[in-house]
């Protein structure tokens, strides 16, 4: 699968089509190829965080915009803040270029990843998601 309905294996999603991925004791958050083809070419990634910062799930953390609209960012996970993309501020493009890869925007250290574990969908849910959002 490629293009706006790709999806991987490695990791859970959101319905707001955002992904987390576990890198360590982190987990790593950034939007699918389906919400970068839907917002278009992106010319501003916007968070509302800082490293430390406490991010409660489902809750907004900044915004994306491009040329077509201005998008809210919702955490898929509470916990706290450990890392945030600042390469995004200048190069917000790499969510275009890479939104698996190069373009995450928050590291996440999980306070209540049981819990809200179960809320996230896995590959075959979200790509099931991604197919009803397309019509």
């Amino acid at each position: 699968m490629s293009g706006a309905k790709e999806v991987k294996d490695d990791r859970s999603y959101t319905k707001d089509h955002e992904w987390v991925k576990r890198d360590g004791d982190e987990w790593l958050v950034g939007i699918t190829a389906f919400a970068v083809d839907q917002l278009g070419d992106i010319t501003l990634v916007s968070l509302d965080v800082k490293v430390g910062d406490s991010i409660d799930a489902h809750k907004g953390f900044g915004t994306i915009e491009s040329v077509k609209t201005l998008s809210d960012l919702f955490a898929p996970l509470s916990g706290t803040v450990t890392r945030i993309n600042d390469a995004l501020e200048d190069s917000p493009e790499l969510v275009n270029d890479d939104c698996w890869g190069k373009g995450w925007m928050v590291a996440i250290k999980p306070s209540k990843l049981d819990a809200e574990q179960s809320s996230l969908l896995d590959s075959v849910a979200y790509a099931g998601h991604v197919e009803e959002s397309s019509h």
